[in-house]
């Protein structure tokens, strides 16, 4: 089956917020005298929602569990002003996107930040006006690792997963697109993420299913 859509994981594939989500992160668990080293944010934290990382924290660190509800609204307000301050858009995305757009794909983010994140980060980056759709971890029951949030958005397009690439970076986001049965593009930075590399990673899937069937 020809690519029909690509799918974007937000956080370390459009935007290289991941560094954003720790100093945010840092600063409400500073408020109570608790932190997270940033290696073992990348390491393990990382692609997971904040409701989850708290979670963790309880059982690792002895987070009291009725600080998460304020730990998060912090967390959350925090990260509104880094993405004001230093979220702007790159032409390699923006180019991507529009070139992507007028060839006729479907675009849609989906990722386990919250609503007002991803909205927010998709406007100051100026990608807004070549999606079909977002989602956030507030419109699935299960997040990442879990596929449902692909799932999701492989239904409202209206294609089967064949028809969709996935482009992720993390391991929970990876694990999630591969359960979905959808193609996968895995990348390490943003700058990965560019018109040639995914026009080459839709080539790689379209000759791979010429191949399977003339073998058949």
């Amino acid at each position: 089956m020809a690519i029909k859509a690509v799918i974007f994981d937000m956080d370390g594939v459009l935007i290289e917020a991941k560094e954003w989500h720790y100093d945010a992160l840092n600063r409400a668990l500073g408020l109570f005298g608790f932190t997270i080293e940033r290696h073992e944010h990348r390491t393990v934290y990382d692609g997971l929602p904040t409701r989850t990382k708290l979670q963790r924290l309880s059982v690792e660190k002895k987070l009291p569990p009725y600080l998460h509800s304020f730990i998060n609204e912090m967390k959350q307000r925090y990260t509104m002003e880094i993405i004001y301050e230093r979220c702007r858009p790159r032409f390699d995305h923006e180019y991507a996107l529009s070139r992507l757009r007028m060839e006729g794909y479907h675009l849609a983010v989906a990722s386990n930040s919250m609503r007002d994140t991803v909205t927010l980060m998709m406007e100051k980056a100026s990608l807004a006006p070549y999606l079909d759709f977002k989602l956030s971890n507030q419109d699935v029951t299960k997040s990442k690792p879990d596929p449902e949030i692909y799932l999701k958005a492989i239904e409202r397009m209206g294609l089967s997963p064949k028809e969709c690439l996935i482009v992720e970076d993390n391991p929970n986001g990876i694990k999630a697109a591969t359960a979905s049965g959808a193609h996968v593009m895995v990348v390490k930075e943003v700058d990965e993420v560019n018109y040639a590399g995914i026009k080459a990673r839709i080539a790689e899937i379209d000759e791979a299913a010429k191949s399977v069937g003339s073998a058949a």
